[in-house]
């Protein structure tokens, strides 16, 4: 299977945890689809402290996996949200 692109979309969306509406990541992604998994290299800017916790209500928000051979979060459904 092909990698993602690296540069990717310009766009970014605001990714905040569901539980305390914390400011986790600013993702450049692509499409309109749900928010499913997030590439390492794509995440613009990095909130958290310690990968897939949020740092405000100490809950986990993802897991952290290889997609198509690539660093990602998968992320846990209803844990967060995207504006």
């Amino acid at each position: 299977m092909s990698k993602p692109n690296k540069k990717g979309p310009s766009k970014t969306v605001d990714i905040y945890c569901k539980g305390c509406n914390f400011l986790l990541f600013k993702y450049r992604k692509g499409g309109k689809g749900a928010l499913l998994k997030c590439f390492k290299e794509r995440i613009s800017q990095n909130f958290t402290e310690t990968p897939c916790t949020c740092p405000k209500c100490k809950k986990v928000f993802a897991r952290d996996c290889l997609i198509r051979g690539t660093p990602a979060f998968k992320m846990i459904g209803g844990k967060v949200w995207c504006k």
